[in-house]
């Protein structure tokens, strides 16, 4: 394995991270049964915006923005998202 190689996976994981940055999230259950402590925080942030009469679904970039998520926390959040997605807390689609 070459330098070359480290090189493009690198980039591949900064460009998935980009589209997972422009993704729509829509909440689809309201439950935070053993979640972490950002994970509720982005499912109360959801939870409150539709009960408020708003549109169901965010951006991910507003999440961050709301939850004053910046430098290091941005990959905690981009997992904390993927973990609810895969828990069918939340649902994730492409802009």
């Amino acid at each position: 394995m070459d330098g070359r190689d480290r090189v493009g996976e690198s980039r591949g994981r900064k460009a998935n991270e980009q589209n997972l940055v422009s993704t729509i999230v829509v909440l689809m259950r309201n439950t935070t049964w053993r979640c972490g402590k950002l994970e509720k925080s982005i499912v109360k942030h959801l939870y409150r915006r539709h009960e408020n009469f708003s549109k169901p679904e965010i951006s991910v970039k507003e999440i961050m923005t709301s939850l004053n998520i910046t430098g290091e926390k941005k990959d905690e959040c981009l997992d904390a998202l993927r973990r609810l997605e895969k828990r069918n807390i939340v649902k994730i689609t492409p802009l």
